[in-house]
């Protein structure tokens, strides 16, 4: 009877042992559930010389808390027509708590023209929580994009937010159809204050500098346009 009852004391604890160390994992797949988020960063009107143009940048993602799909888009429209736009399809892969890794798909337009390259990169949070969005991406004959995005968000108040921002691409052949010269092509540095009326809506105004150098602004030039430019704008940032 002794040696019964030591076997099913025995038995029990294992059990419950076993119990303990498997719960929690079984508990972190239930807690990982799909996800979807809705991001308009951008949506704005600049107030320039010429024609107003109308900006957007935003992004969906899909997935659990290490593997996303995100699709993230940006561009302008000016006078009835899409002046430009960068579009990308990538597979999102969390490598540590505030860095993910991002490969895929990128797809640049200008009028009459695109250009397609395969994509990567990282998006997180640099030390003293910059938002930082970087990537090379890899196109035909030889083409190669380099992007850097940086964003600081300053909370003033609860609900007021003072965010500069400031942006750089780079190539390294000329591409007369894109209208892109090698080595630096552009640059861009921004500052807007918004007004969270709630989280997930926030008017803004604020103030955006562009640039164009090199080869790209020798293009531009000979089409009449400016290779610099300074506005104001005003828009509205939404996200669900």
């Amino acid at each position: 009877m002794k040696n019964k009852f030591s076997k099913t004391l025995l038995a029990s604890t294992l059990l419950s042992t076993l119990g303990s160390i498997t719960s929690p994992a079984f508990a972190g797949m239930e807690d990982d559930p799909i996800l979807t988020k809705l991001m308009l960063d951008k949506f704005e009107v600049g107030f320039a010389k010429g024609p107003n143009p109308i900006t957007w940048e935003g992004g969906l993602w899909i997935g659990k808390d290490l593997n996303k799909l995100w699709f993230k888009t940006e561009g302008e429209h000016v006078s009835g027509e899409i002046e430009g736009s960068e579009n990308q399809l990538l597979f999102s892969h969390a490598i540590s708590t505030f860095w993910d890794l991002q490969a895929g798909w990128r797809h640049d337009t200008v009028p009459g023209t695109s250009r397609d390259y395969a994509q990567i990169g990282i998006q997180g949070l640099a030390p003293y929580f910059v938002e930082t969005d970087a990537n090379l991406s890899f196109g035909k004959n030889s083409q190669v994009k380099l992007n850097f995005n940086f964003e600081y968000e300053m909370m003033l108040t609860q609900k007021l937010v003072l965010s500069p921002e400031f942006g750089f691409n780079a190539y390294a052949k000329d591409d007369k159809a894109m209208g892109v010269g090698s080595g630096l092509s552009d640059a861009s540095a921004g500052l807007r204050l918004r007004y969270e009326v709630k989280r997930e809506f926030a008017p803004y105004i604020g103030v955006n500098w562009s640039k164009k150098f090199g080869k790209t602004a020798d293009f531009i030039t000979d089409e009449g346009g400016d290779s610099s430019e300074t506005m104001f704008v005003a828009g509205v940032r939404i996200w669900y």
